[in-house]
């Protein structure tokens, strides 16, 4: 049987939440799940992260999946609702919306009475200059100063653009803009942090933290690796190999022979590919990792397979790859192929096996 595997490591999960409560000691956590946990899984992420305050998602349907799960921990529509009709399923459901322009705050105010009656928290979105949803500040002030006169429990929100990168000027405009908000507003919540956010400005964690790629291991940054963070990964992709081969100097292997050997070469075909979500464009050598030694991938990346350099170490055929984990970092496989590590979590296809490790097999 075909050996493409996706294992999920539940105790890394919850060694990562908790990196959060210590980072974060005051502060509320709302684990970000959208895009299926970020390819991780929801329905195998959601038991390591059930000490959670509450969870985000990106819509209703993901929101609906959670309640369907049996879980009822306070979920918030990070884009709020899409339609009209959409607010009584939220009532029903108990969840929590973003506002982020006008139509949603008039949607809101004609469910005034059930919505409040929940004690249902909005979240009102500031747009501080990430220029994608939310309002500008003389706004913002007067849509809460509205919410707040008709009984809303208001979160003021907003997003970094650049919370990863040093000292760029537009973090400390966006903080200005969060901070003079929050002052013309008091008593008022207040949540602006994500994972890179978390590390950077501890000041700012304020009521609630919304932690999302940290979460799950991969690191925020493009300067600091998880293991700098001390988070750790949670998701392990192995394959296996399923033939060896030894090529001469001169021969090449693969589609478009772009691989050509300069010397004699012991290859090891491995059963994955982009058919699994494993990434085909590398724009810089990429490797694998074999007993947790890092071994050269040669030749294009194919649809189901990949053929990697393993000369002198004498492996044997169903030997594990991983592809990426604890060993070979999903962010250092993203870099090289030109992308970032949420990218590559989010787009793994369904043909890989999955699995849990629990934390008994650790």
């Amino acid at each position: 049987m075909r050996q493409a595997t996706v294992c999920i490591d539940h105790q890394a999960l919850q060694y990562n939440l908790n990196r959060v409560k210590q980072l974060a000691p005051t502060a509320k956590i709302v684990s970000m799940v959208k895009a299926n946990a970020y390819g991780h899984g929801v329905k195998d992420c959601l038991a390591a992260l059930s000490q959670s305050d509450a969870f985000g998602v990106a819509c209703l349907d993901e929101a609906l999946e959670i309640r369907e799960l049996g879980y009822q921990q306070p979920i918030t529509l990070i884009e709020g609702v899409f339609a009209h009709e959409e607010m009584y399923i939220v009532i029903d459901q108990n969840l929590e919306c973003v506002v982020h322009h006008k139509q949603q705050v008039e949607w809101l105010l004609a469910h005034k009475d059930a919505y409040t009656a929940k004690n249902l928290k909005v979240w009102v979105k500031l747009n501080s200059g990430m220029n994608r949803l939310g309002f500008k500040v003389d706004e913002i002030i007067q849509i809460i100063q509205r919410l707040k006169s008709e009984g809303f429990n208001c979160v003021l929100t907003m997003h970094f653009a650049n919370a990863d990168v040093e000292n760029h000027p537009l973090n400390m405009q966006q903080k200005e803009q969060i901070l003079k908000v929050k002052a013309a507003c008091e008593p008022i919540l207040a949540s602006c942090c994500n994972s890179a956010a978390i590390f950077k400005w501890p000041e700012l964690n304020f009521d609630f933290v919304r932690p999302g790629i940290m979460l799950y291991g991969a690191s925020p940054f493009t300067d600091k690796s998880a293991h700098d963070l001390d988070i750790q990964p949670v998701m392990s992709f192995t394959a296996e190999i399923i033939a060896l081969n030894t090529i001469q100097a001169g021969e090449s292997v693969g589609y478009g022979s772009l691989y050509v050997a300069d010397k004699e070469t012991e290859l090891a075909i491995v059963s994955v590919g982009y058919g699994d979500g494993y990434p085909r464009a590398f724009i810089q050598p990429n490797f694998v990792a074999i007993n947790g030694k890092h071994v050269a991938v040669v030749g294009r990346v194919a649809m189901d397979m990949i053929a990697i350099d393993v000369t002198g170490l004498n492996l044997k055929l169903n030997s594990e790859v991983e592809l990426w984990g604890k060993n070979r970092l999903v962010d250092d496989v993203a870099t090289a192929n030109g992308t970032i590590g949420y990218e590559l979590l989010c787009r793994l296809s369904n043909r890989p096996k999955r699995k849990n490790l629990s934390p008994l097999e650790n």
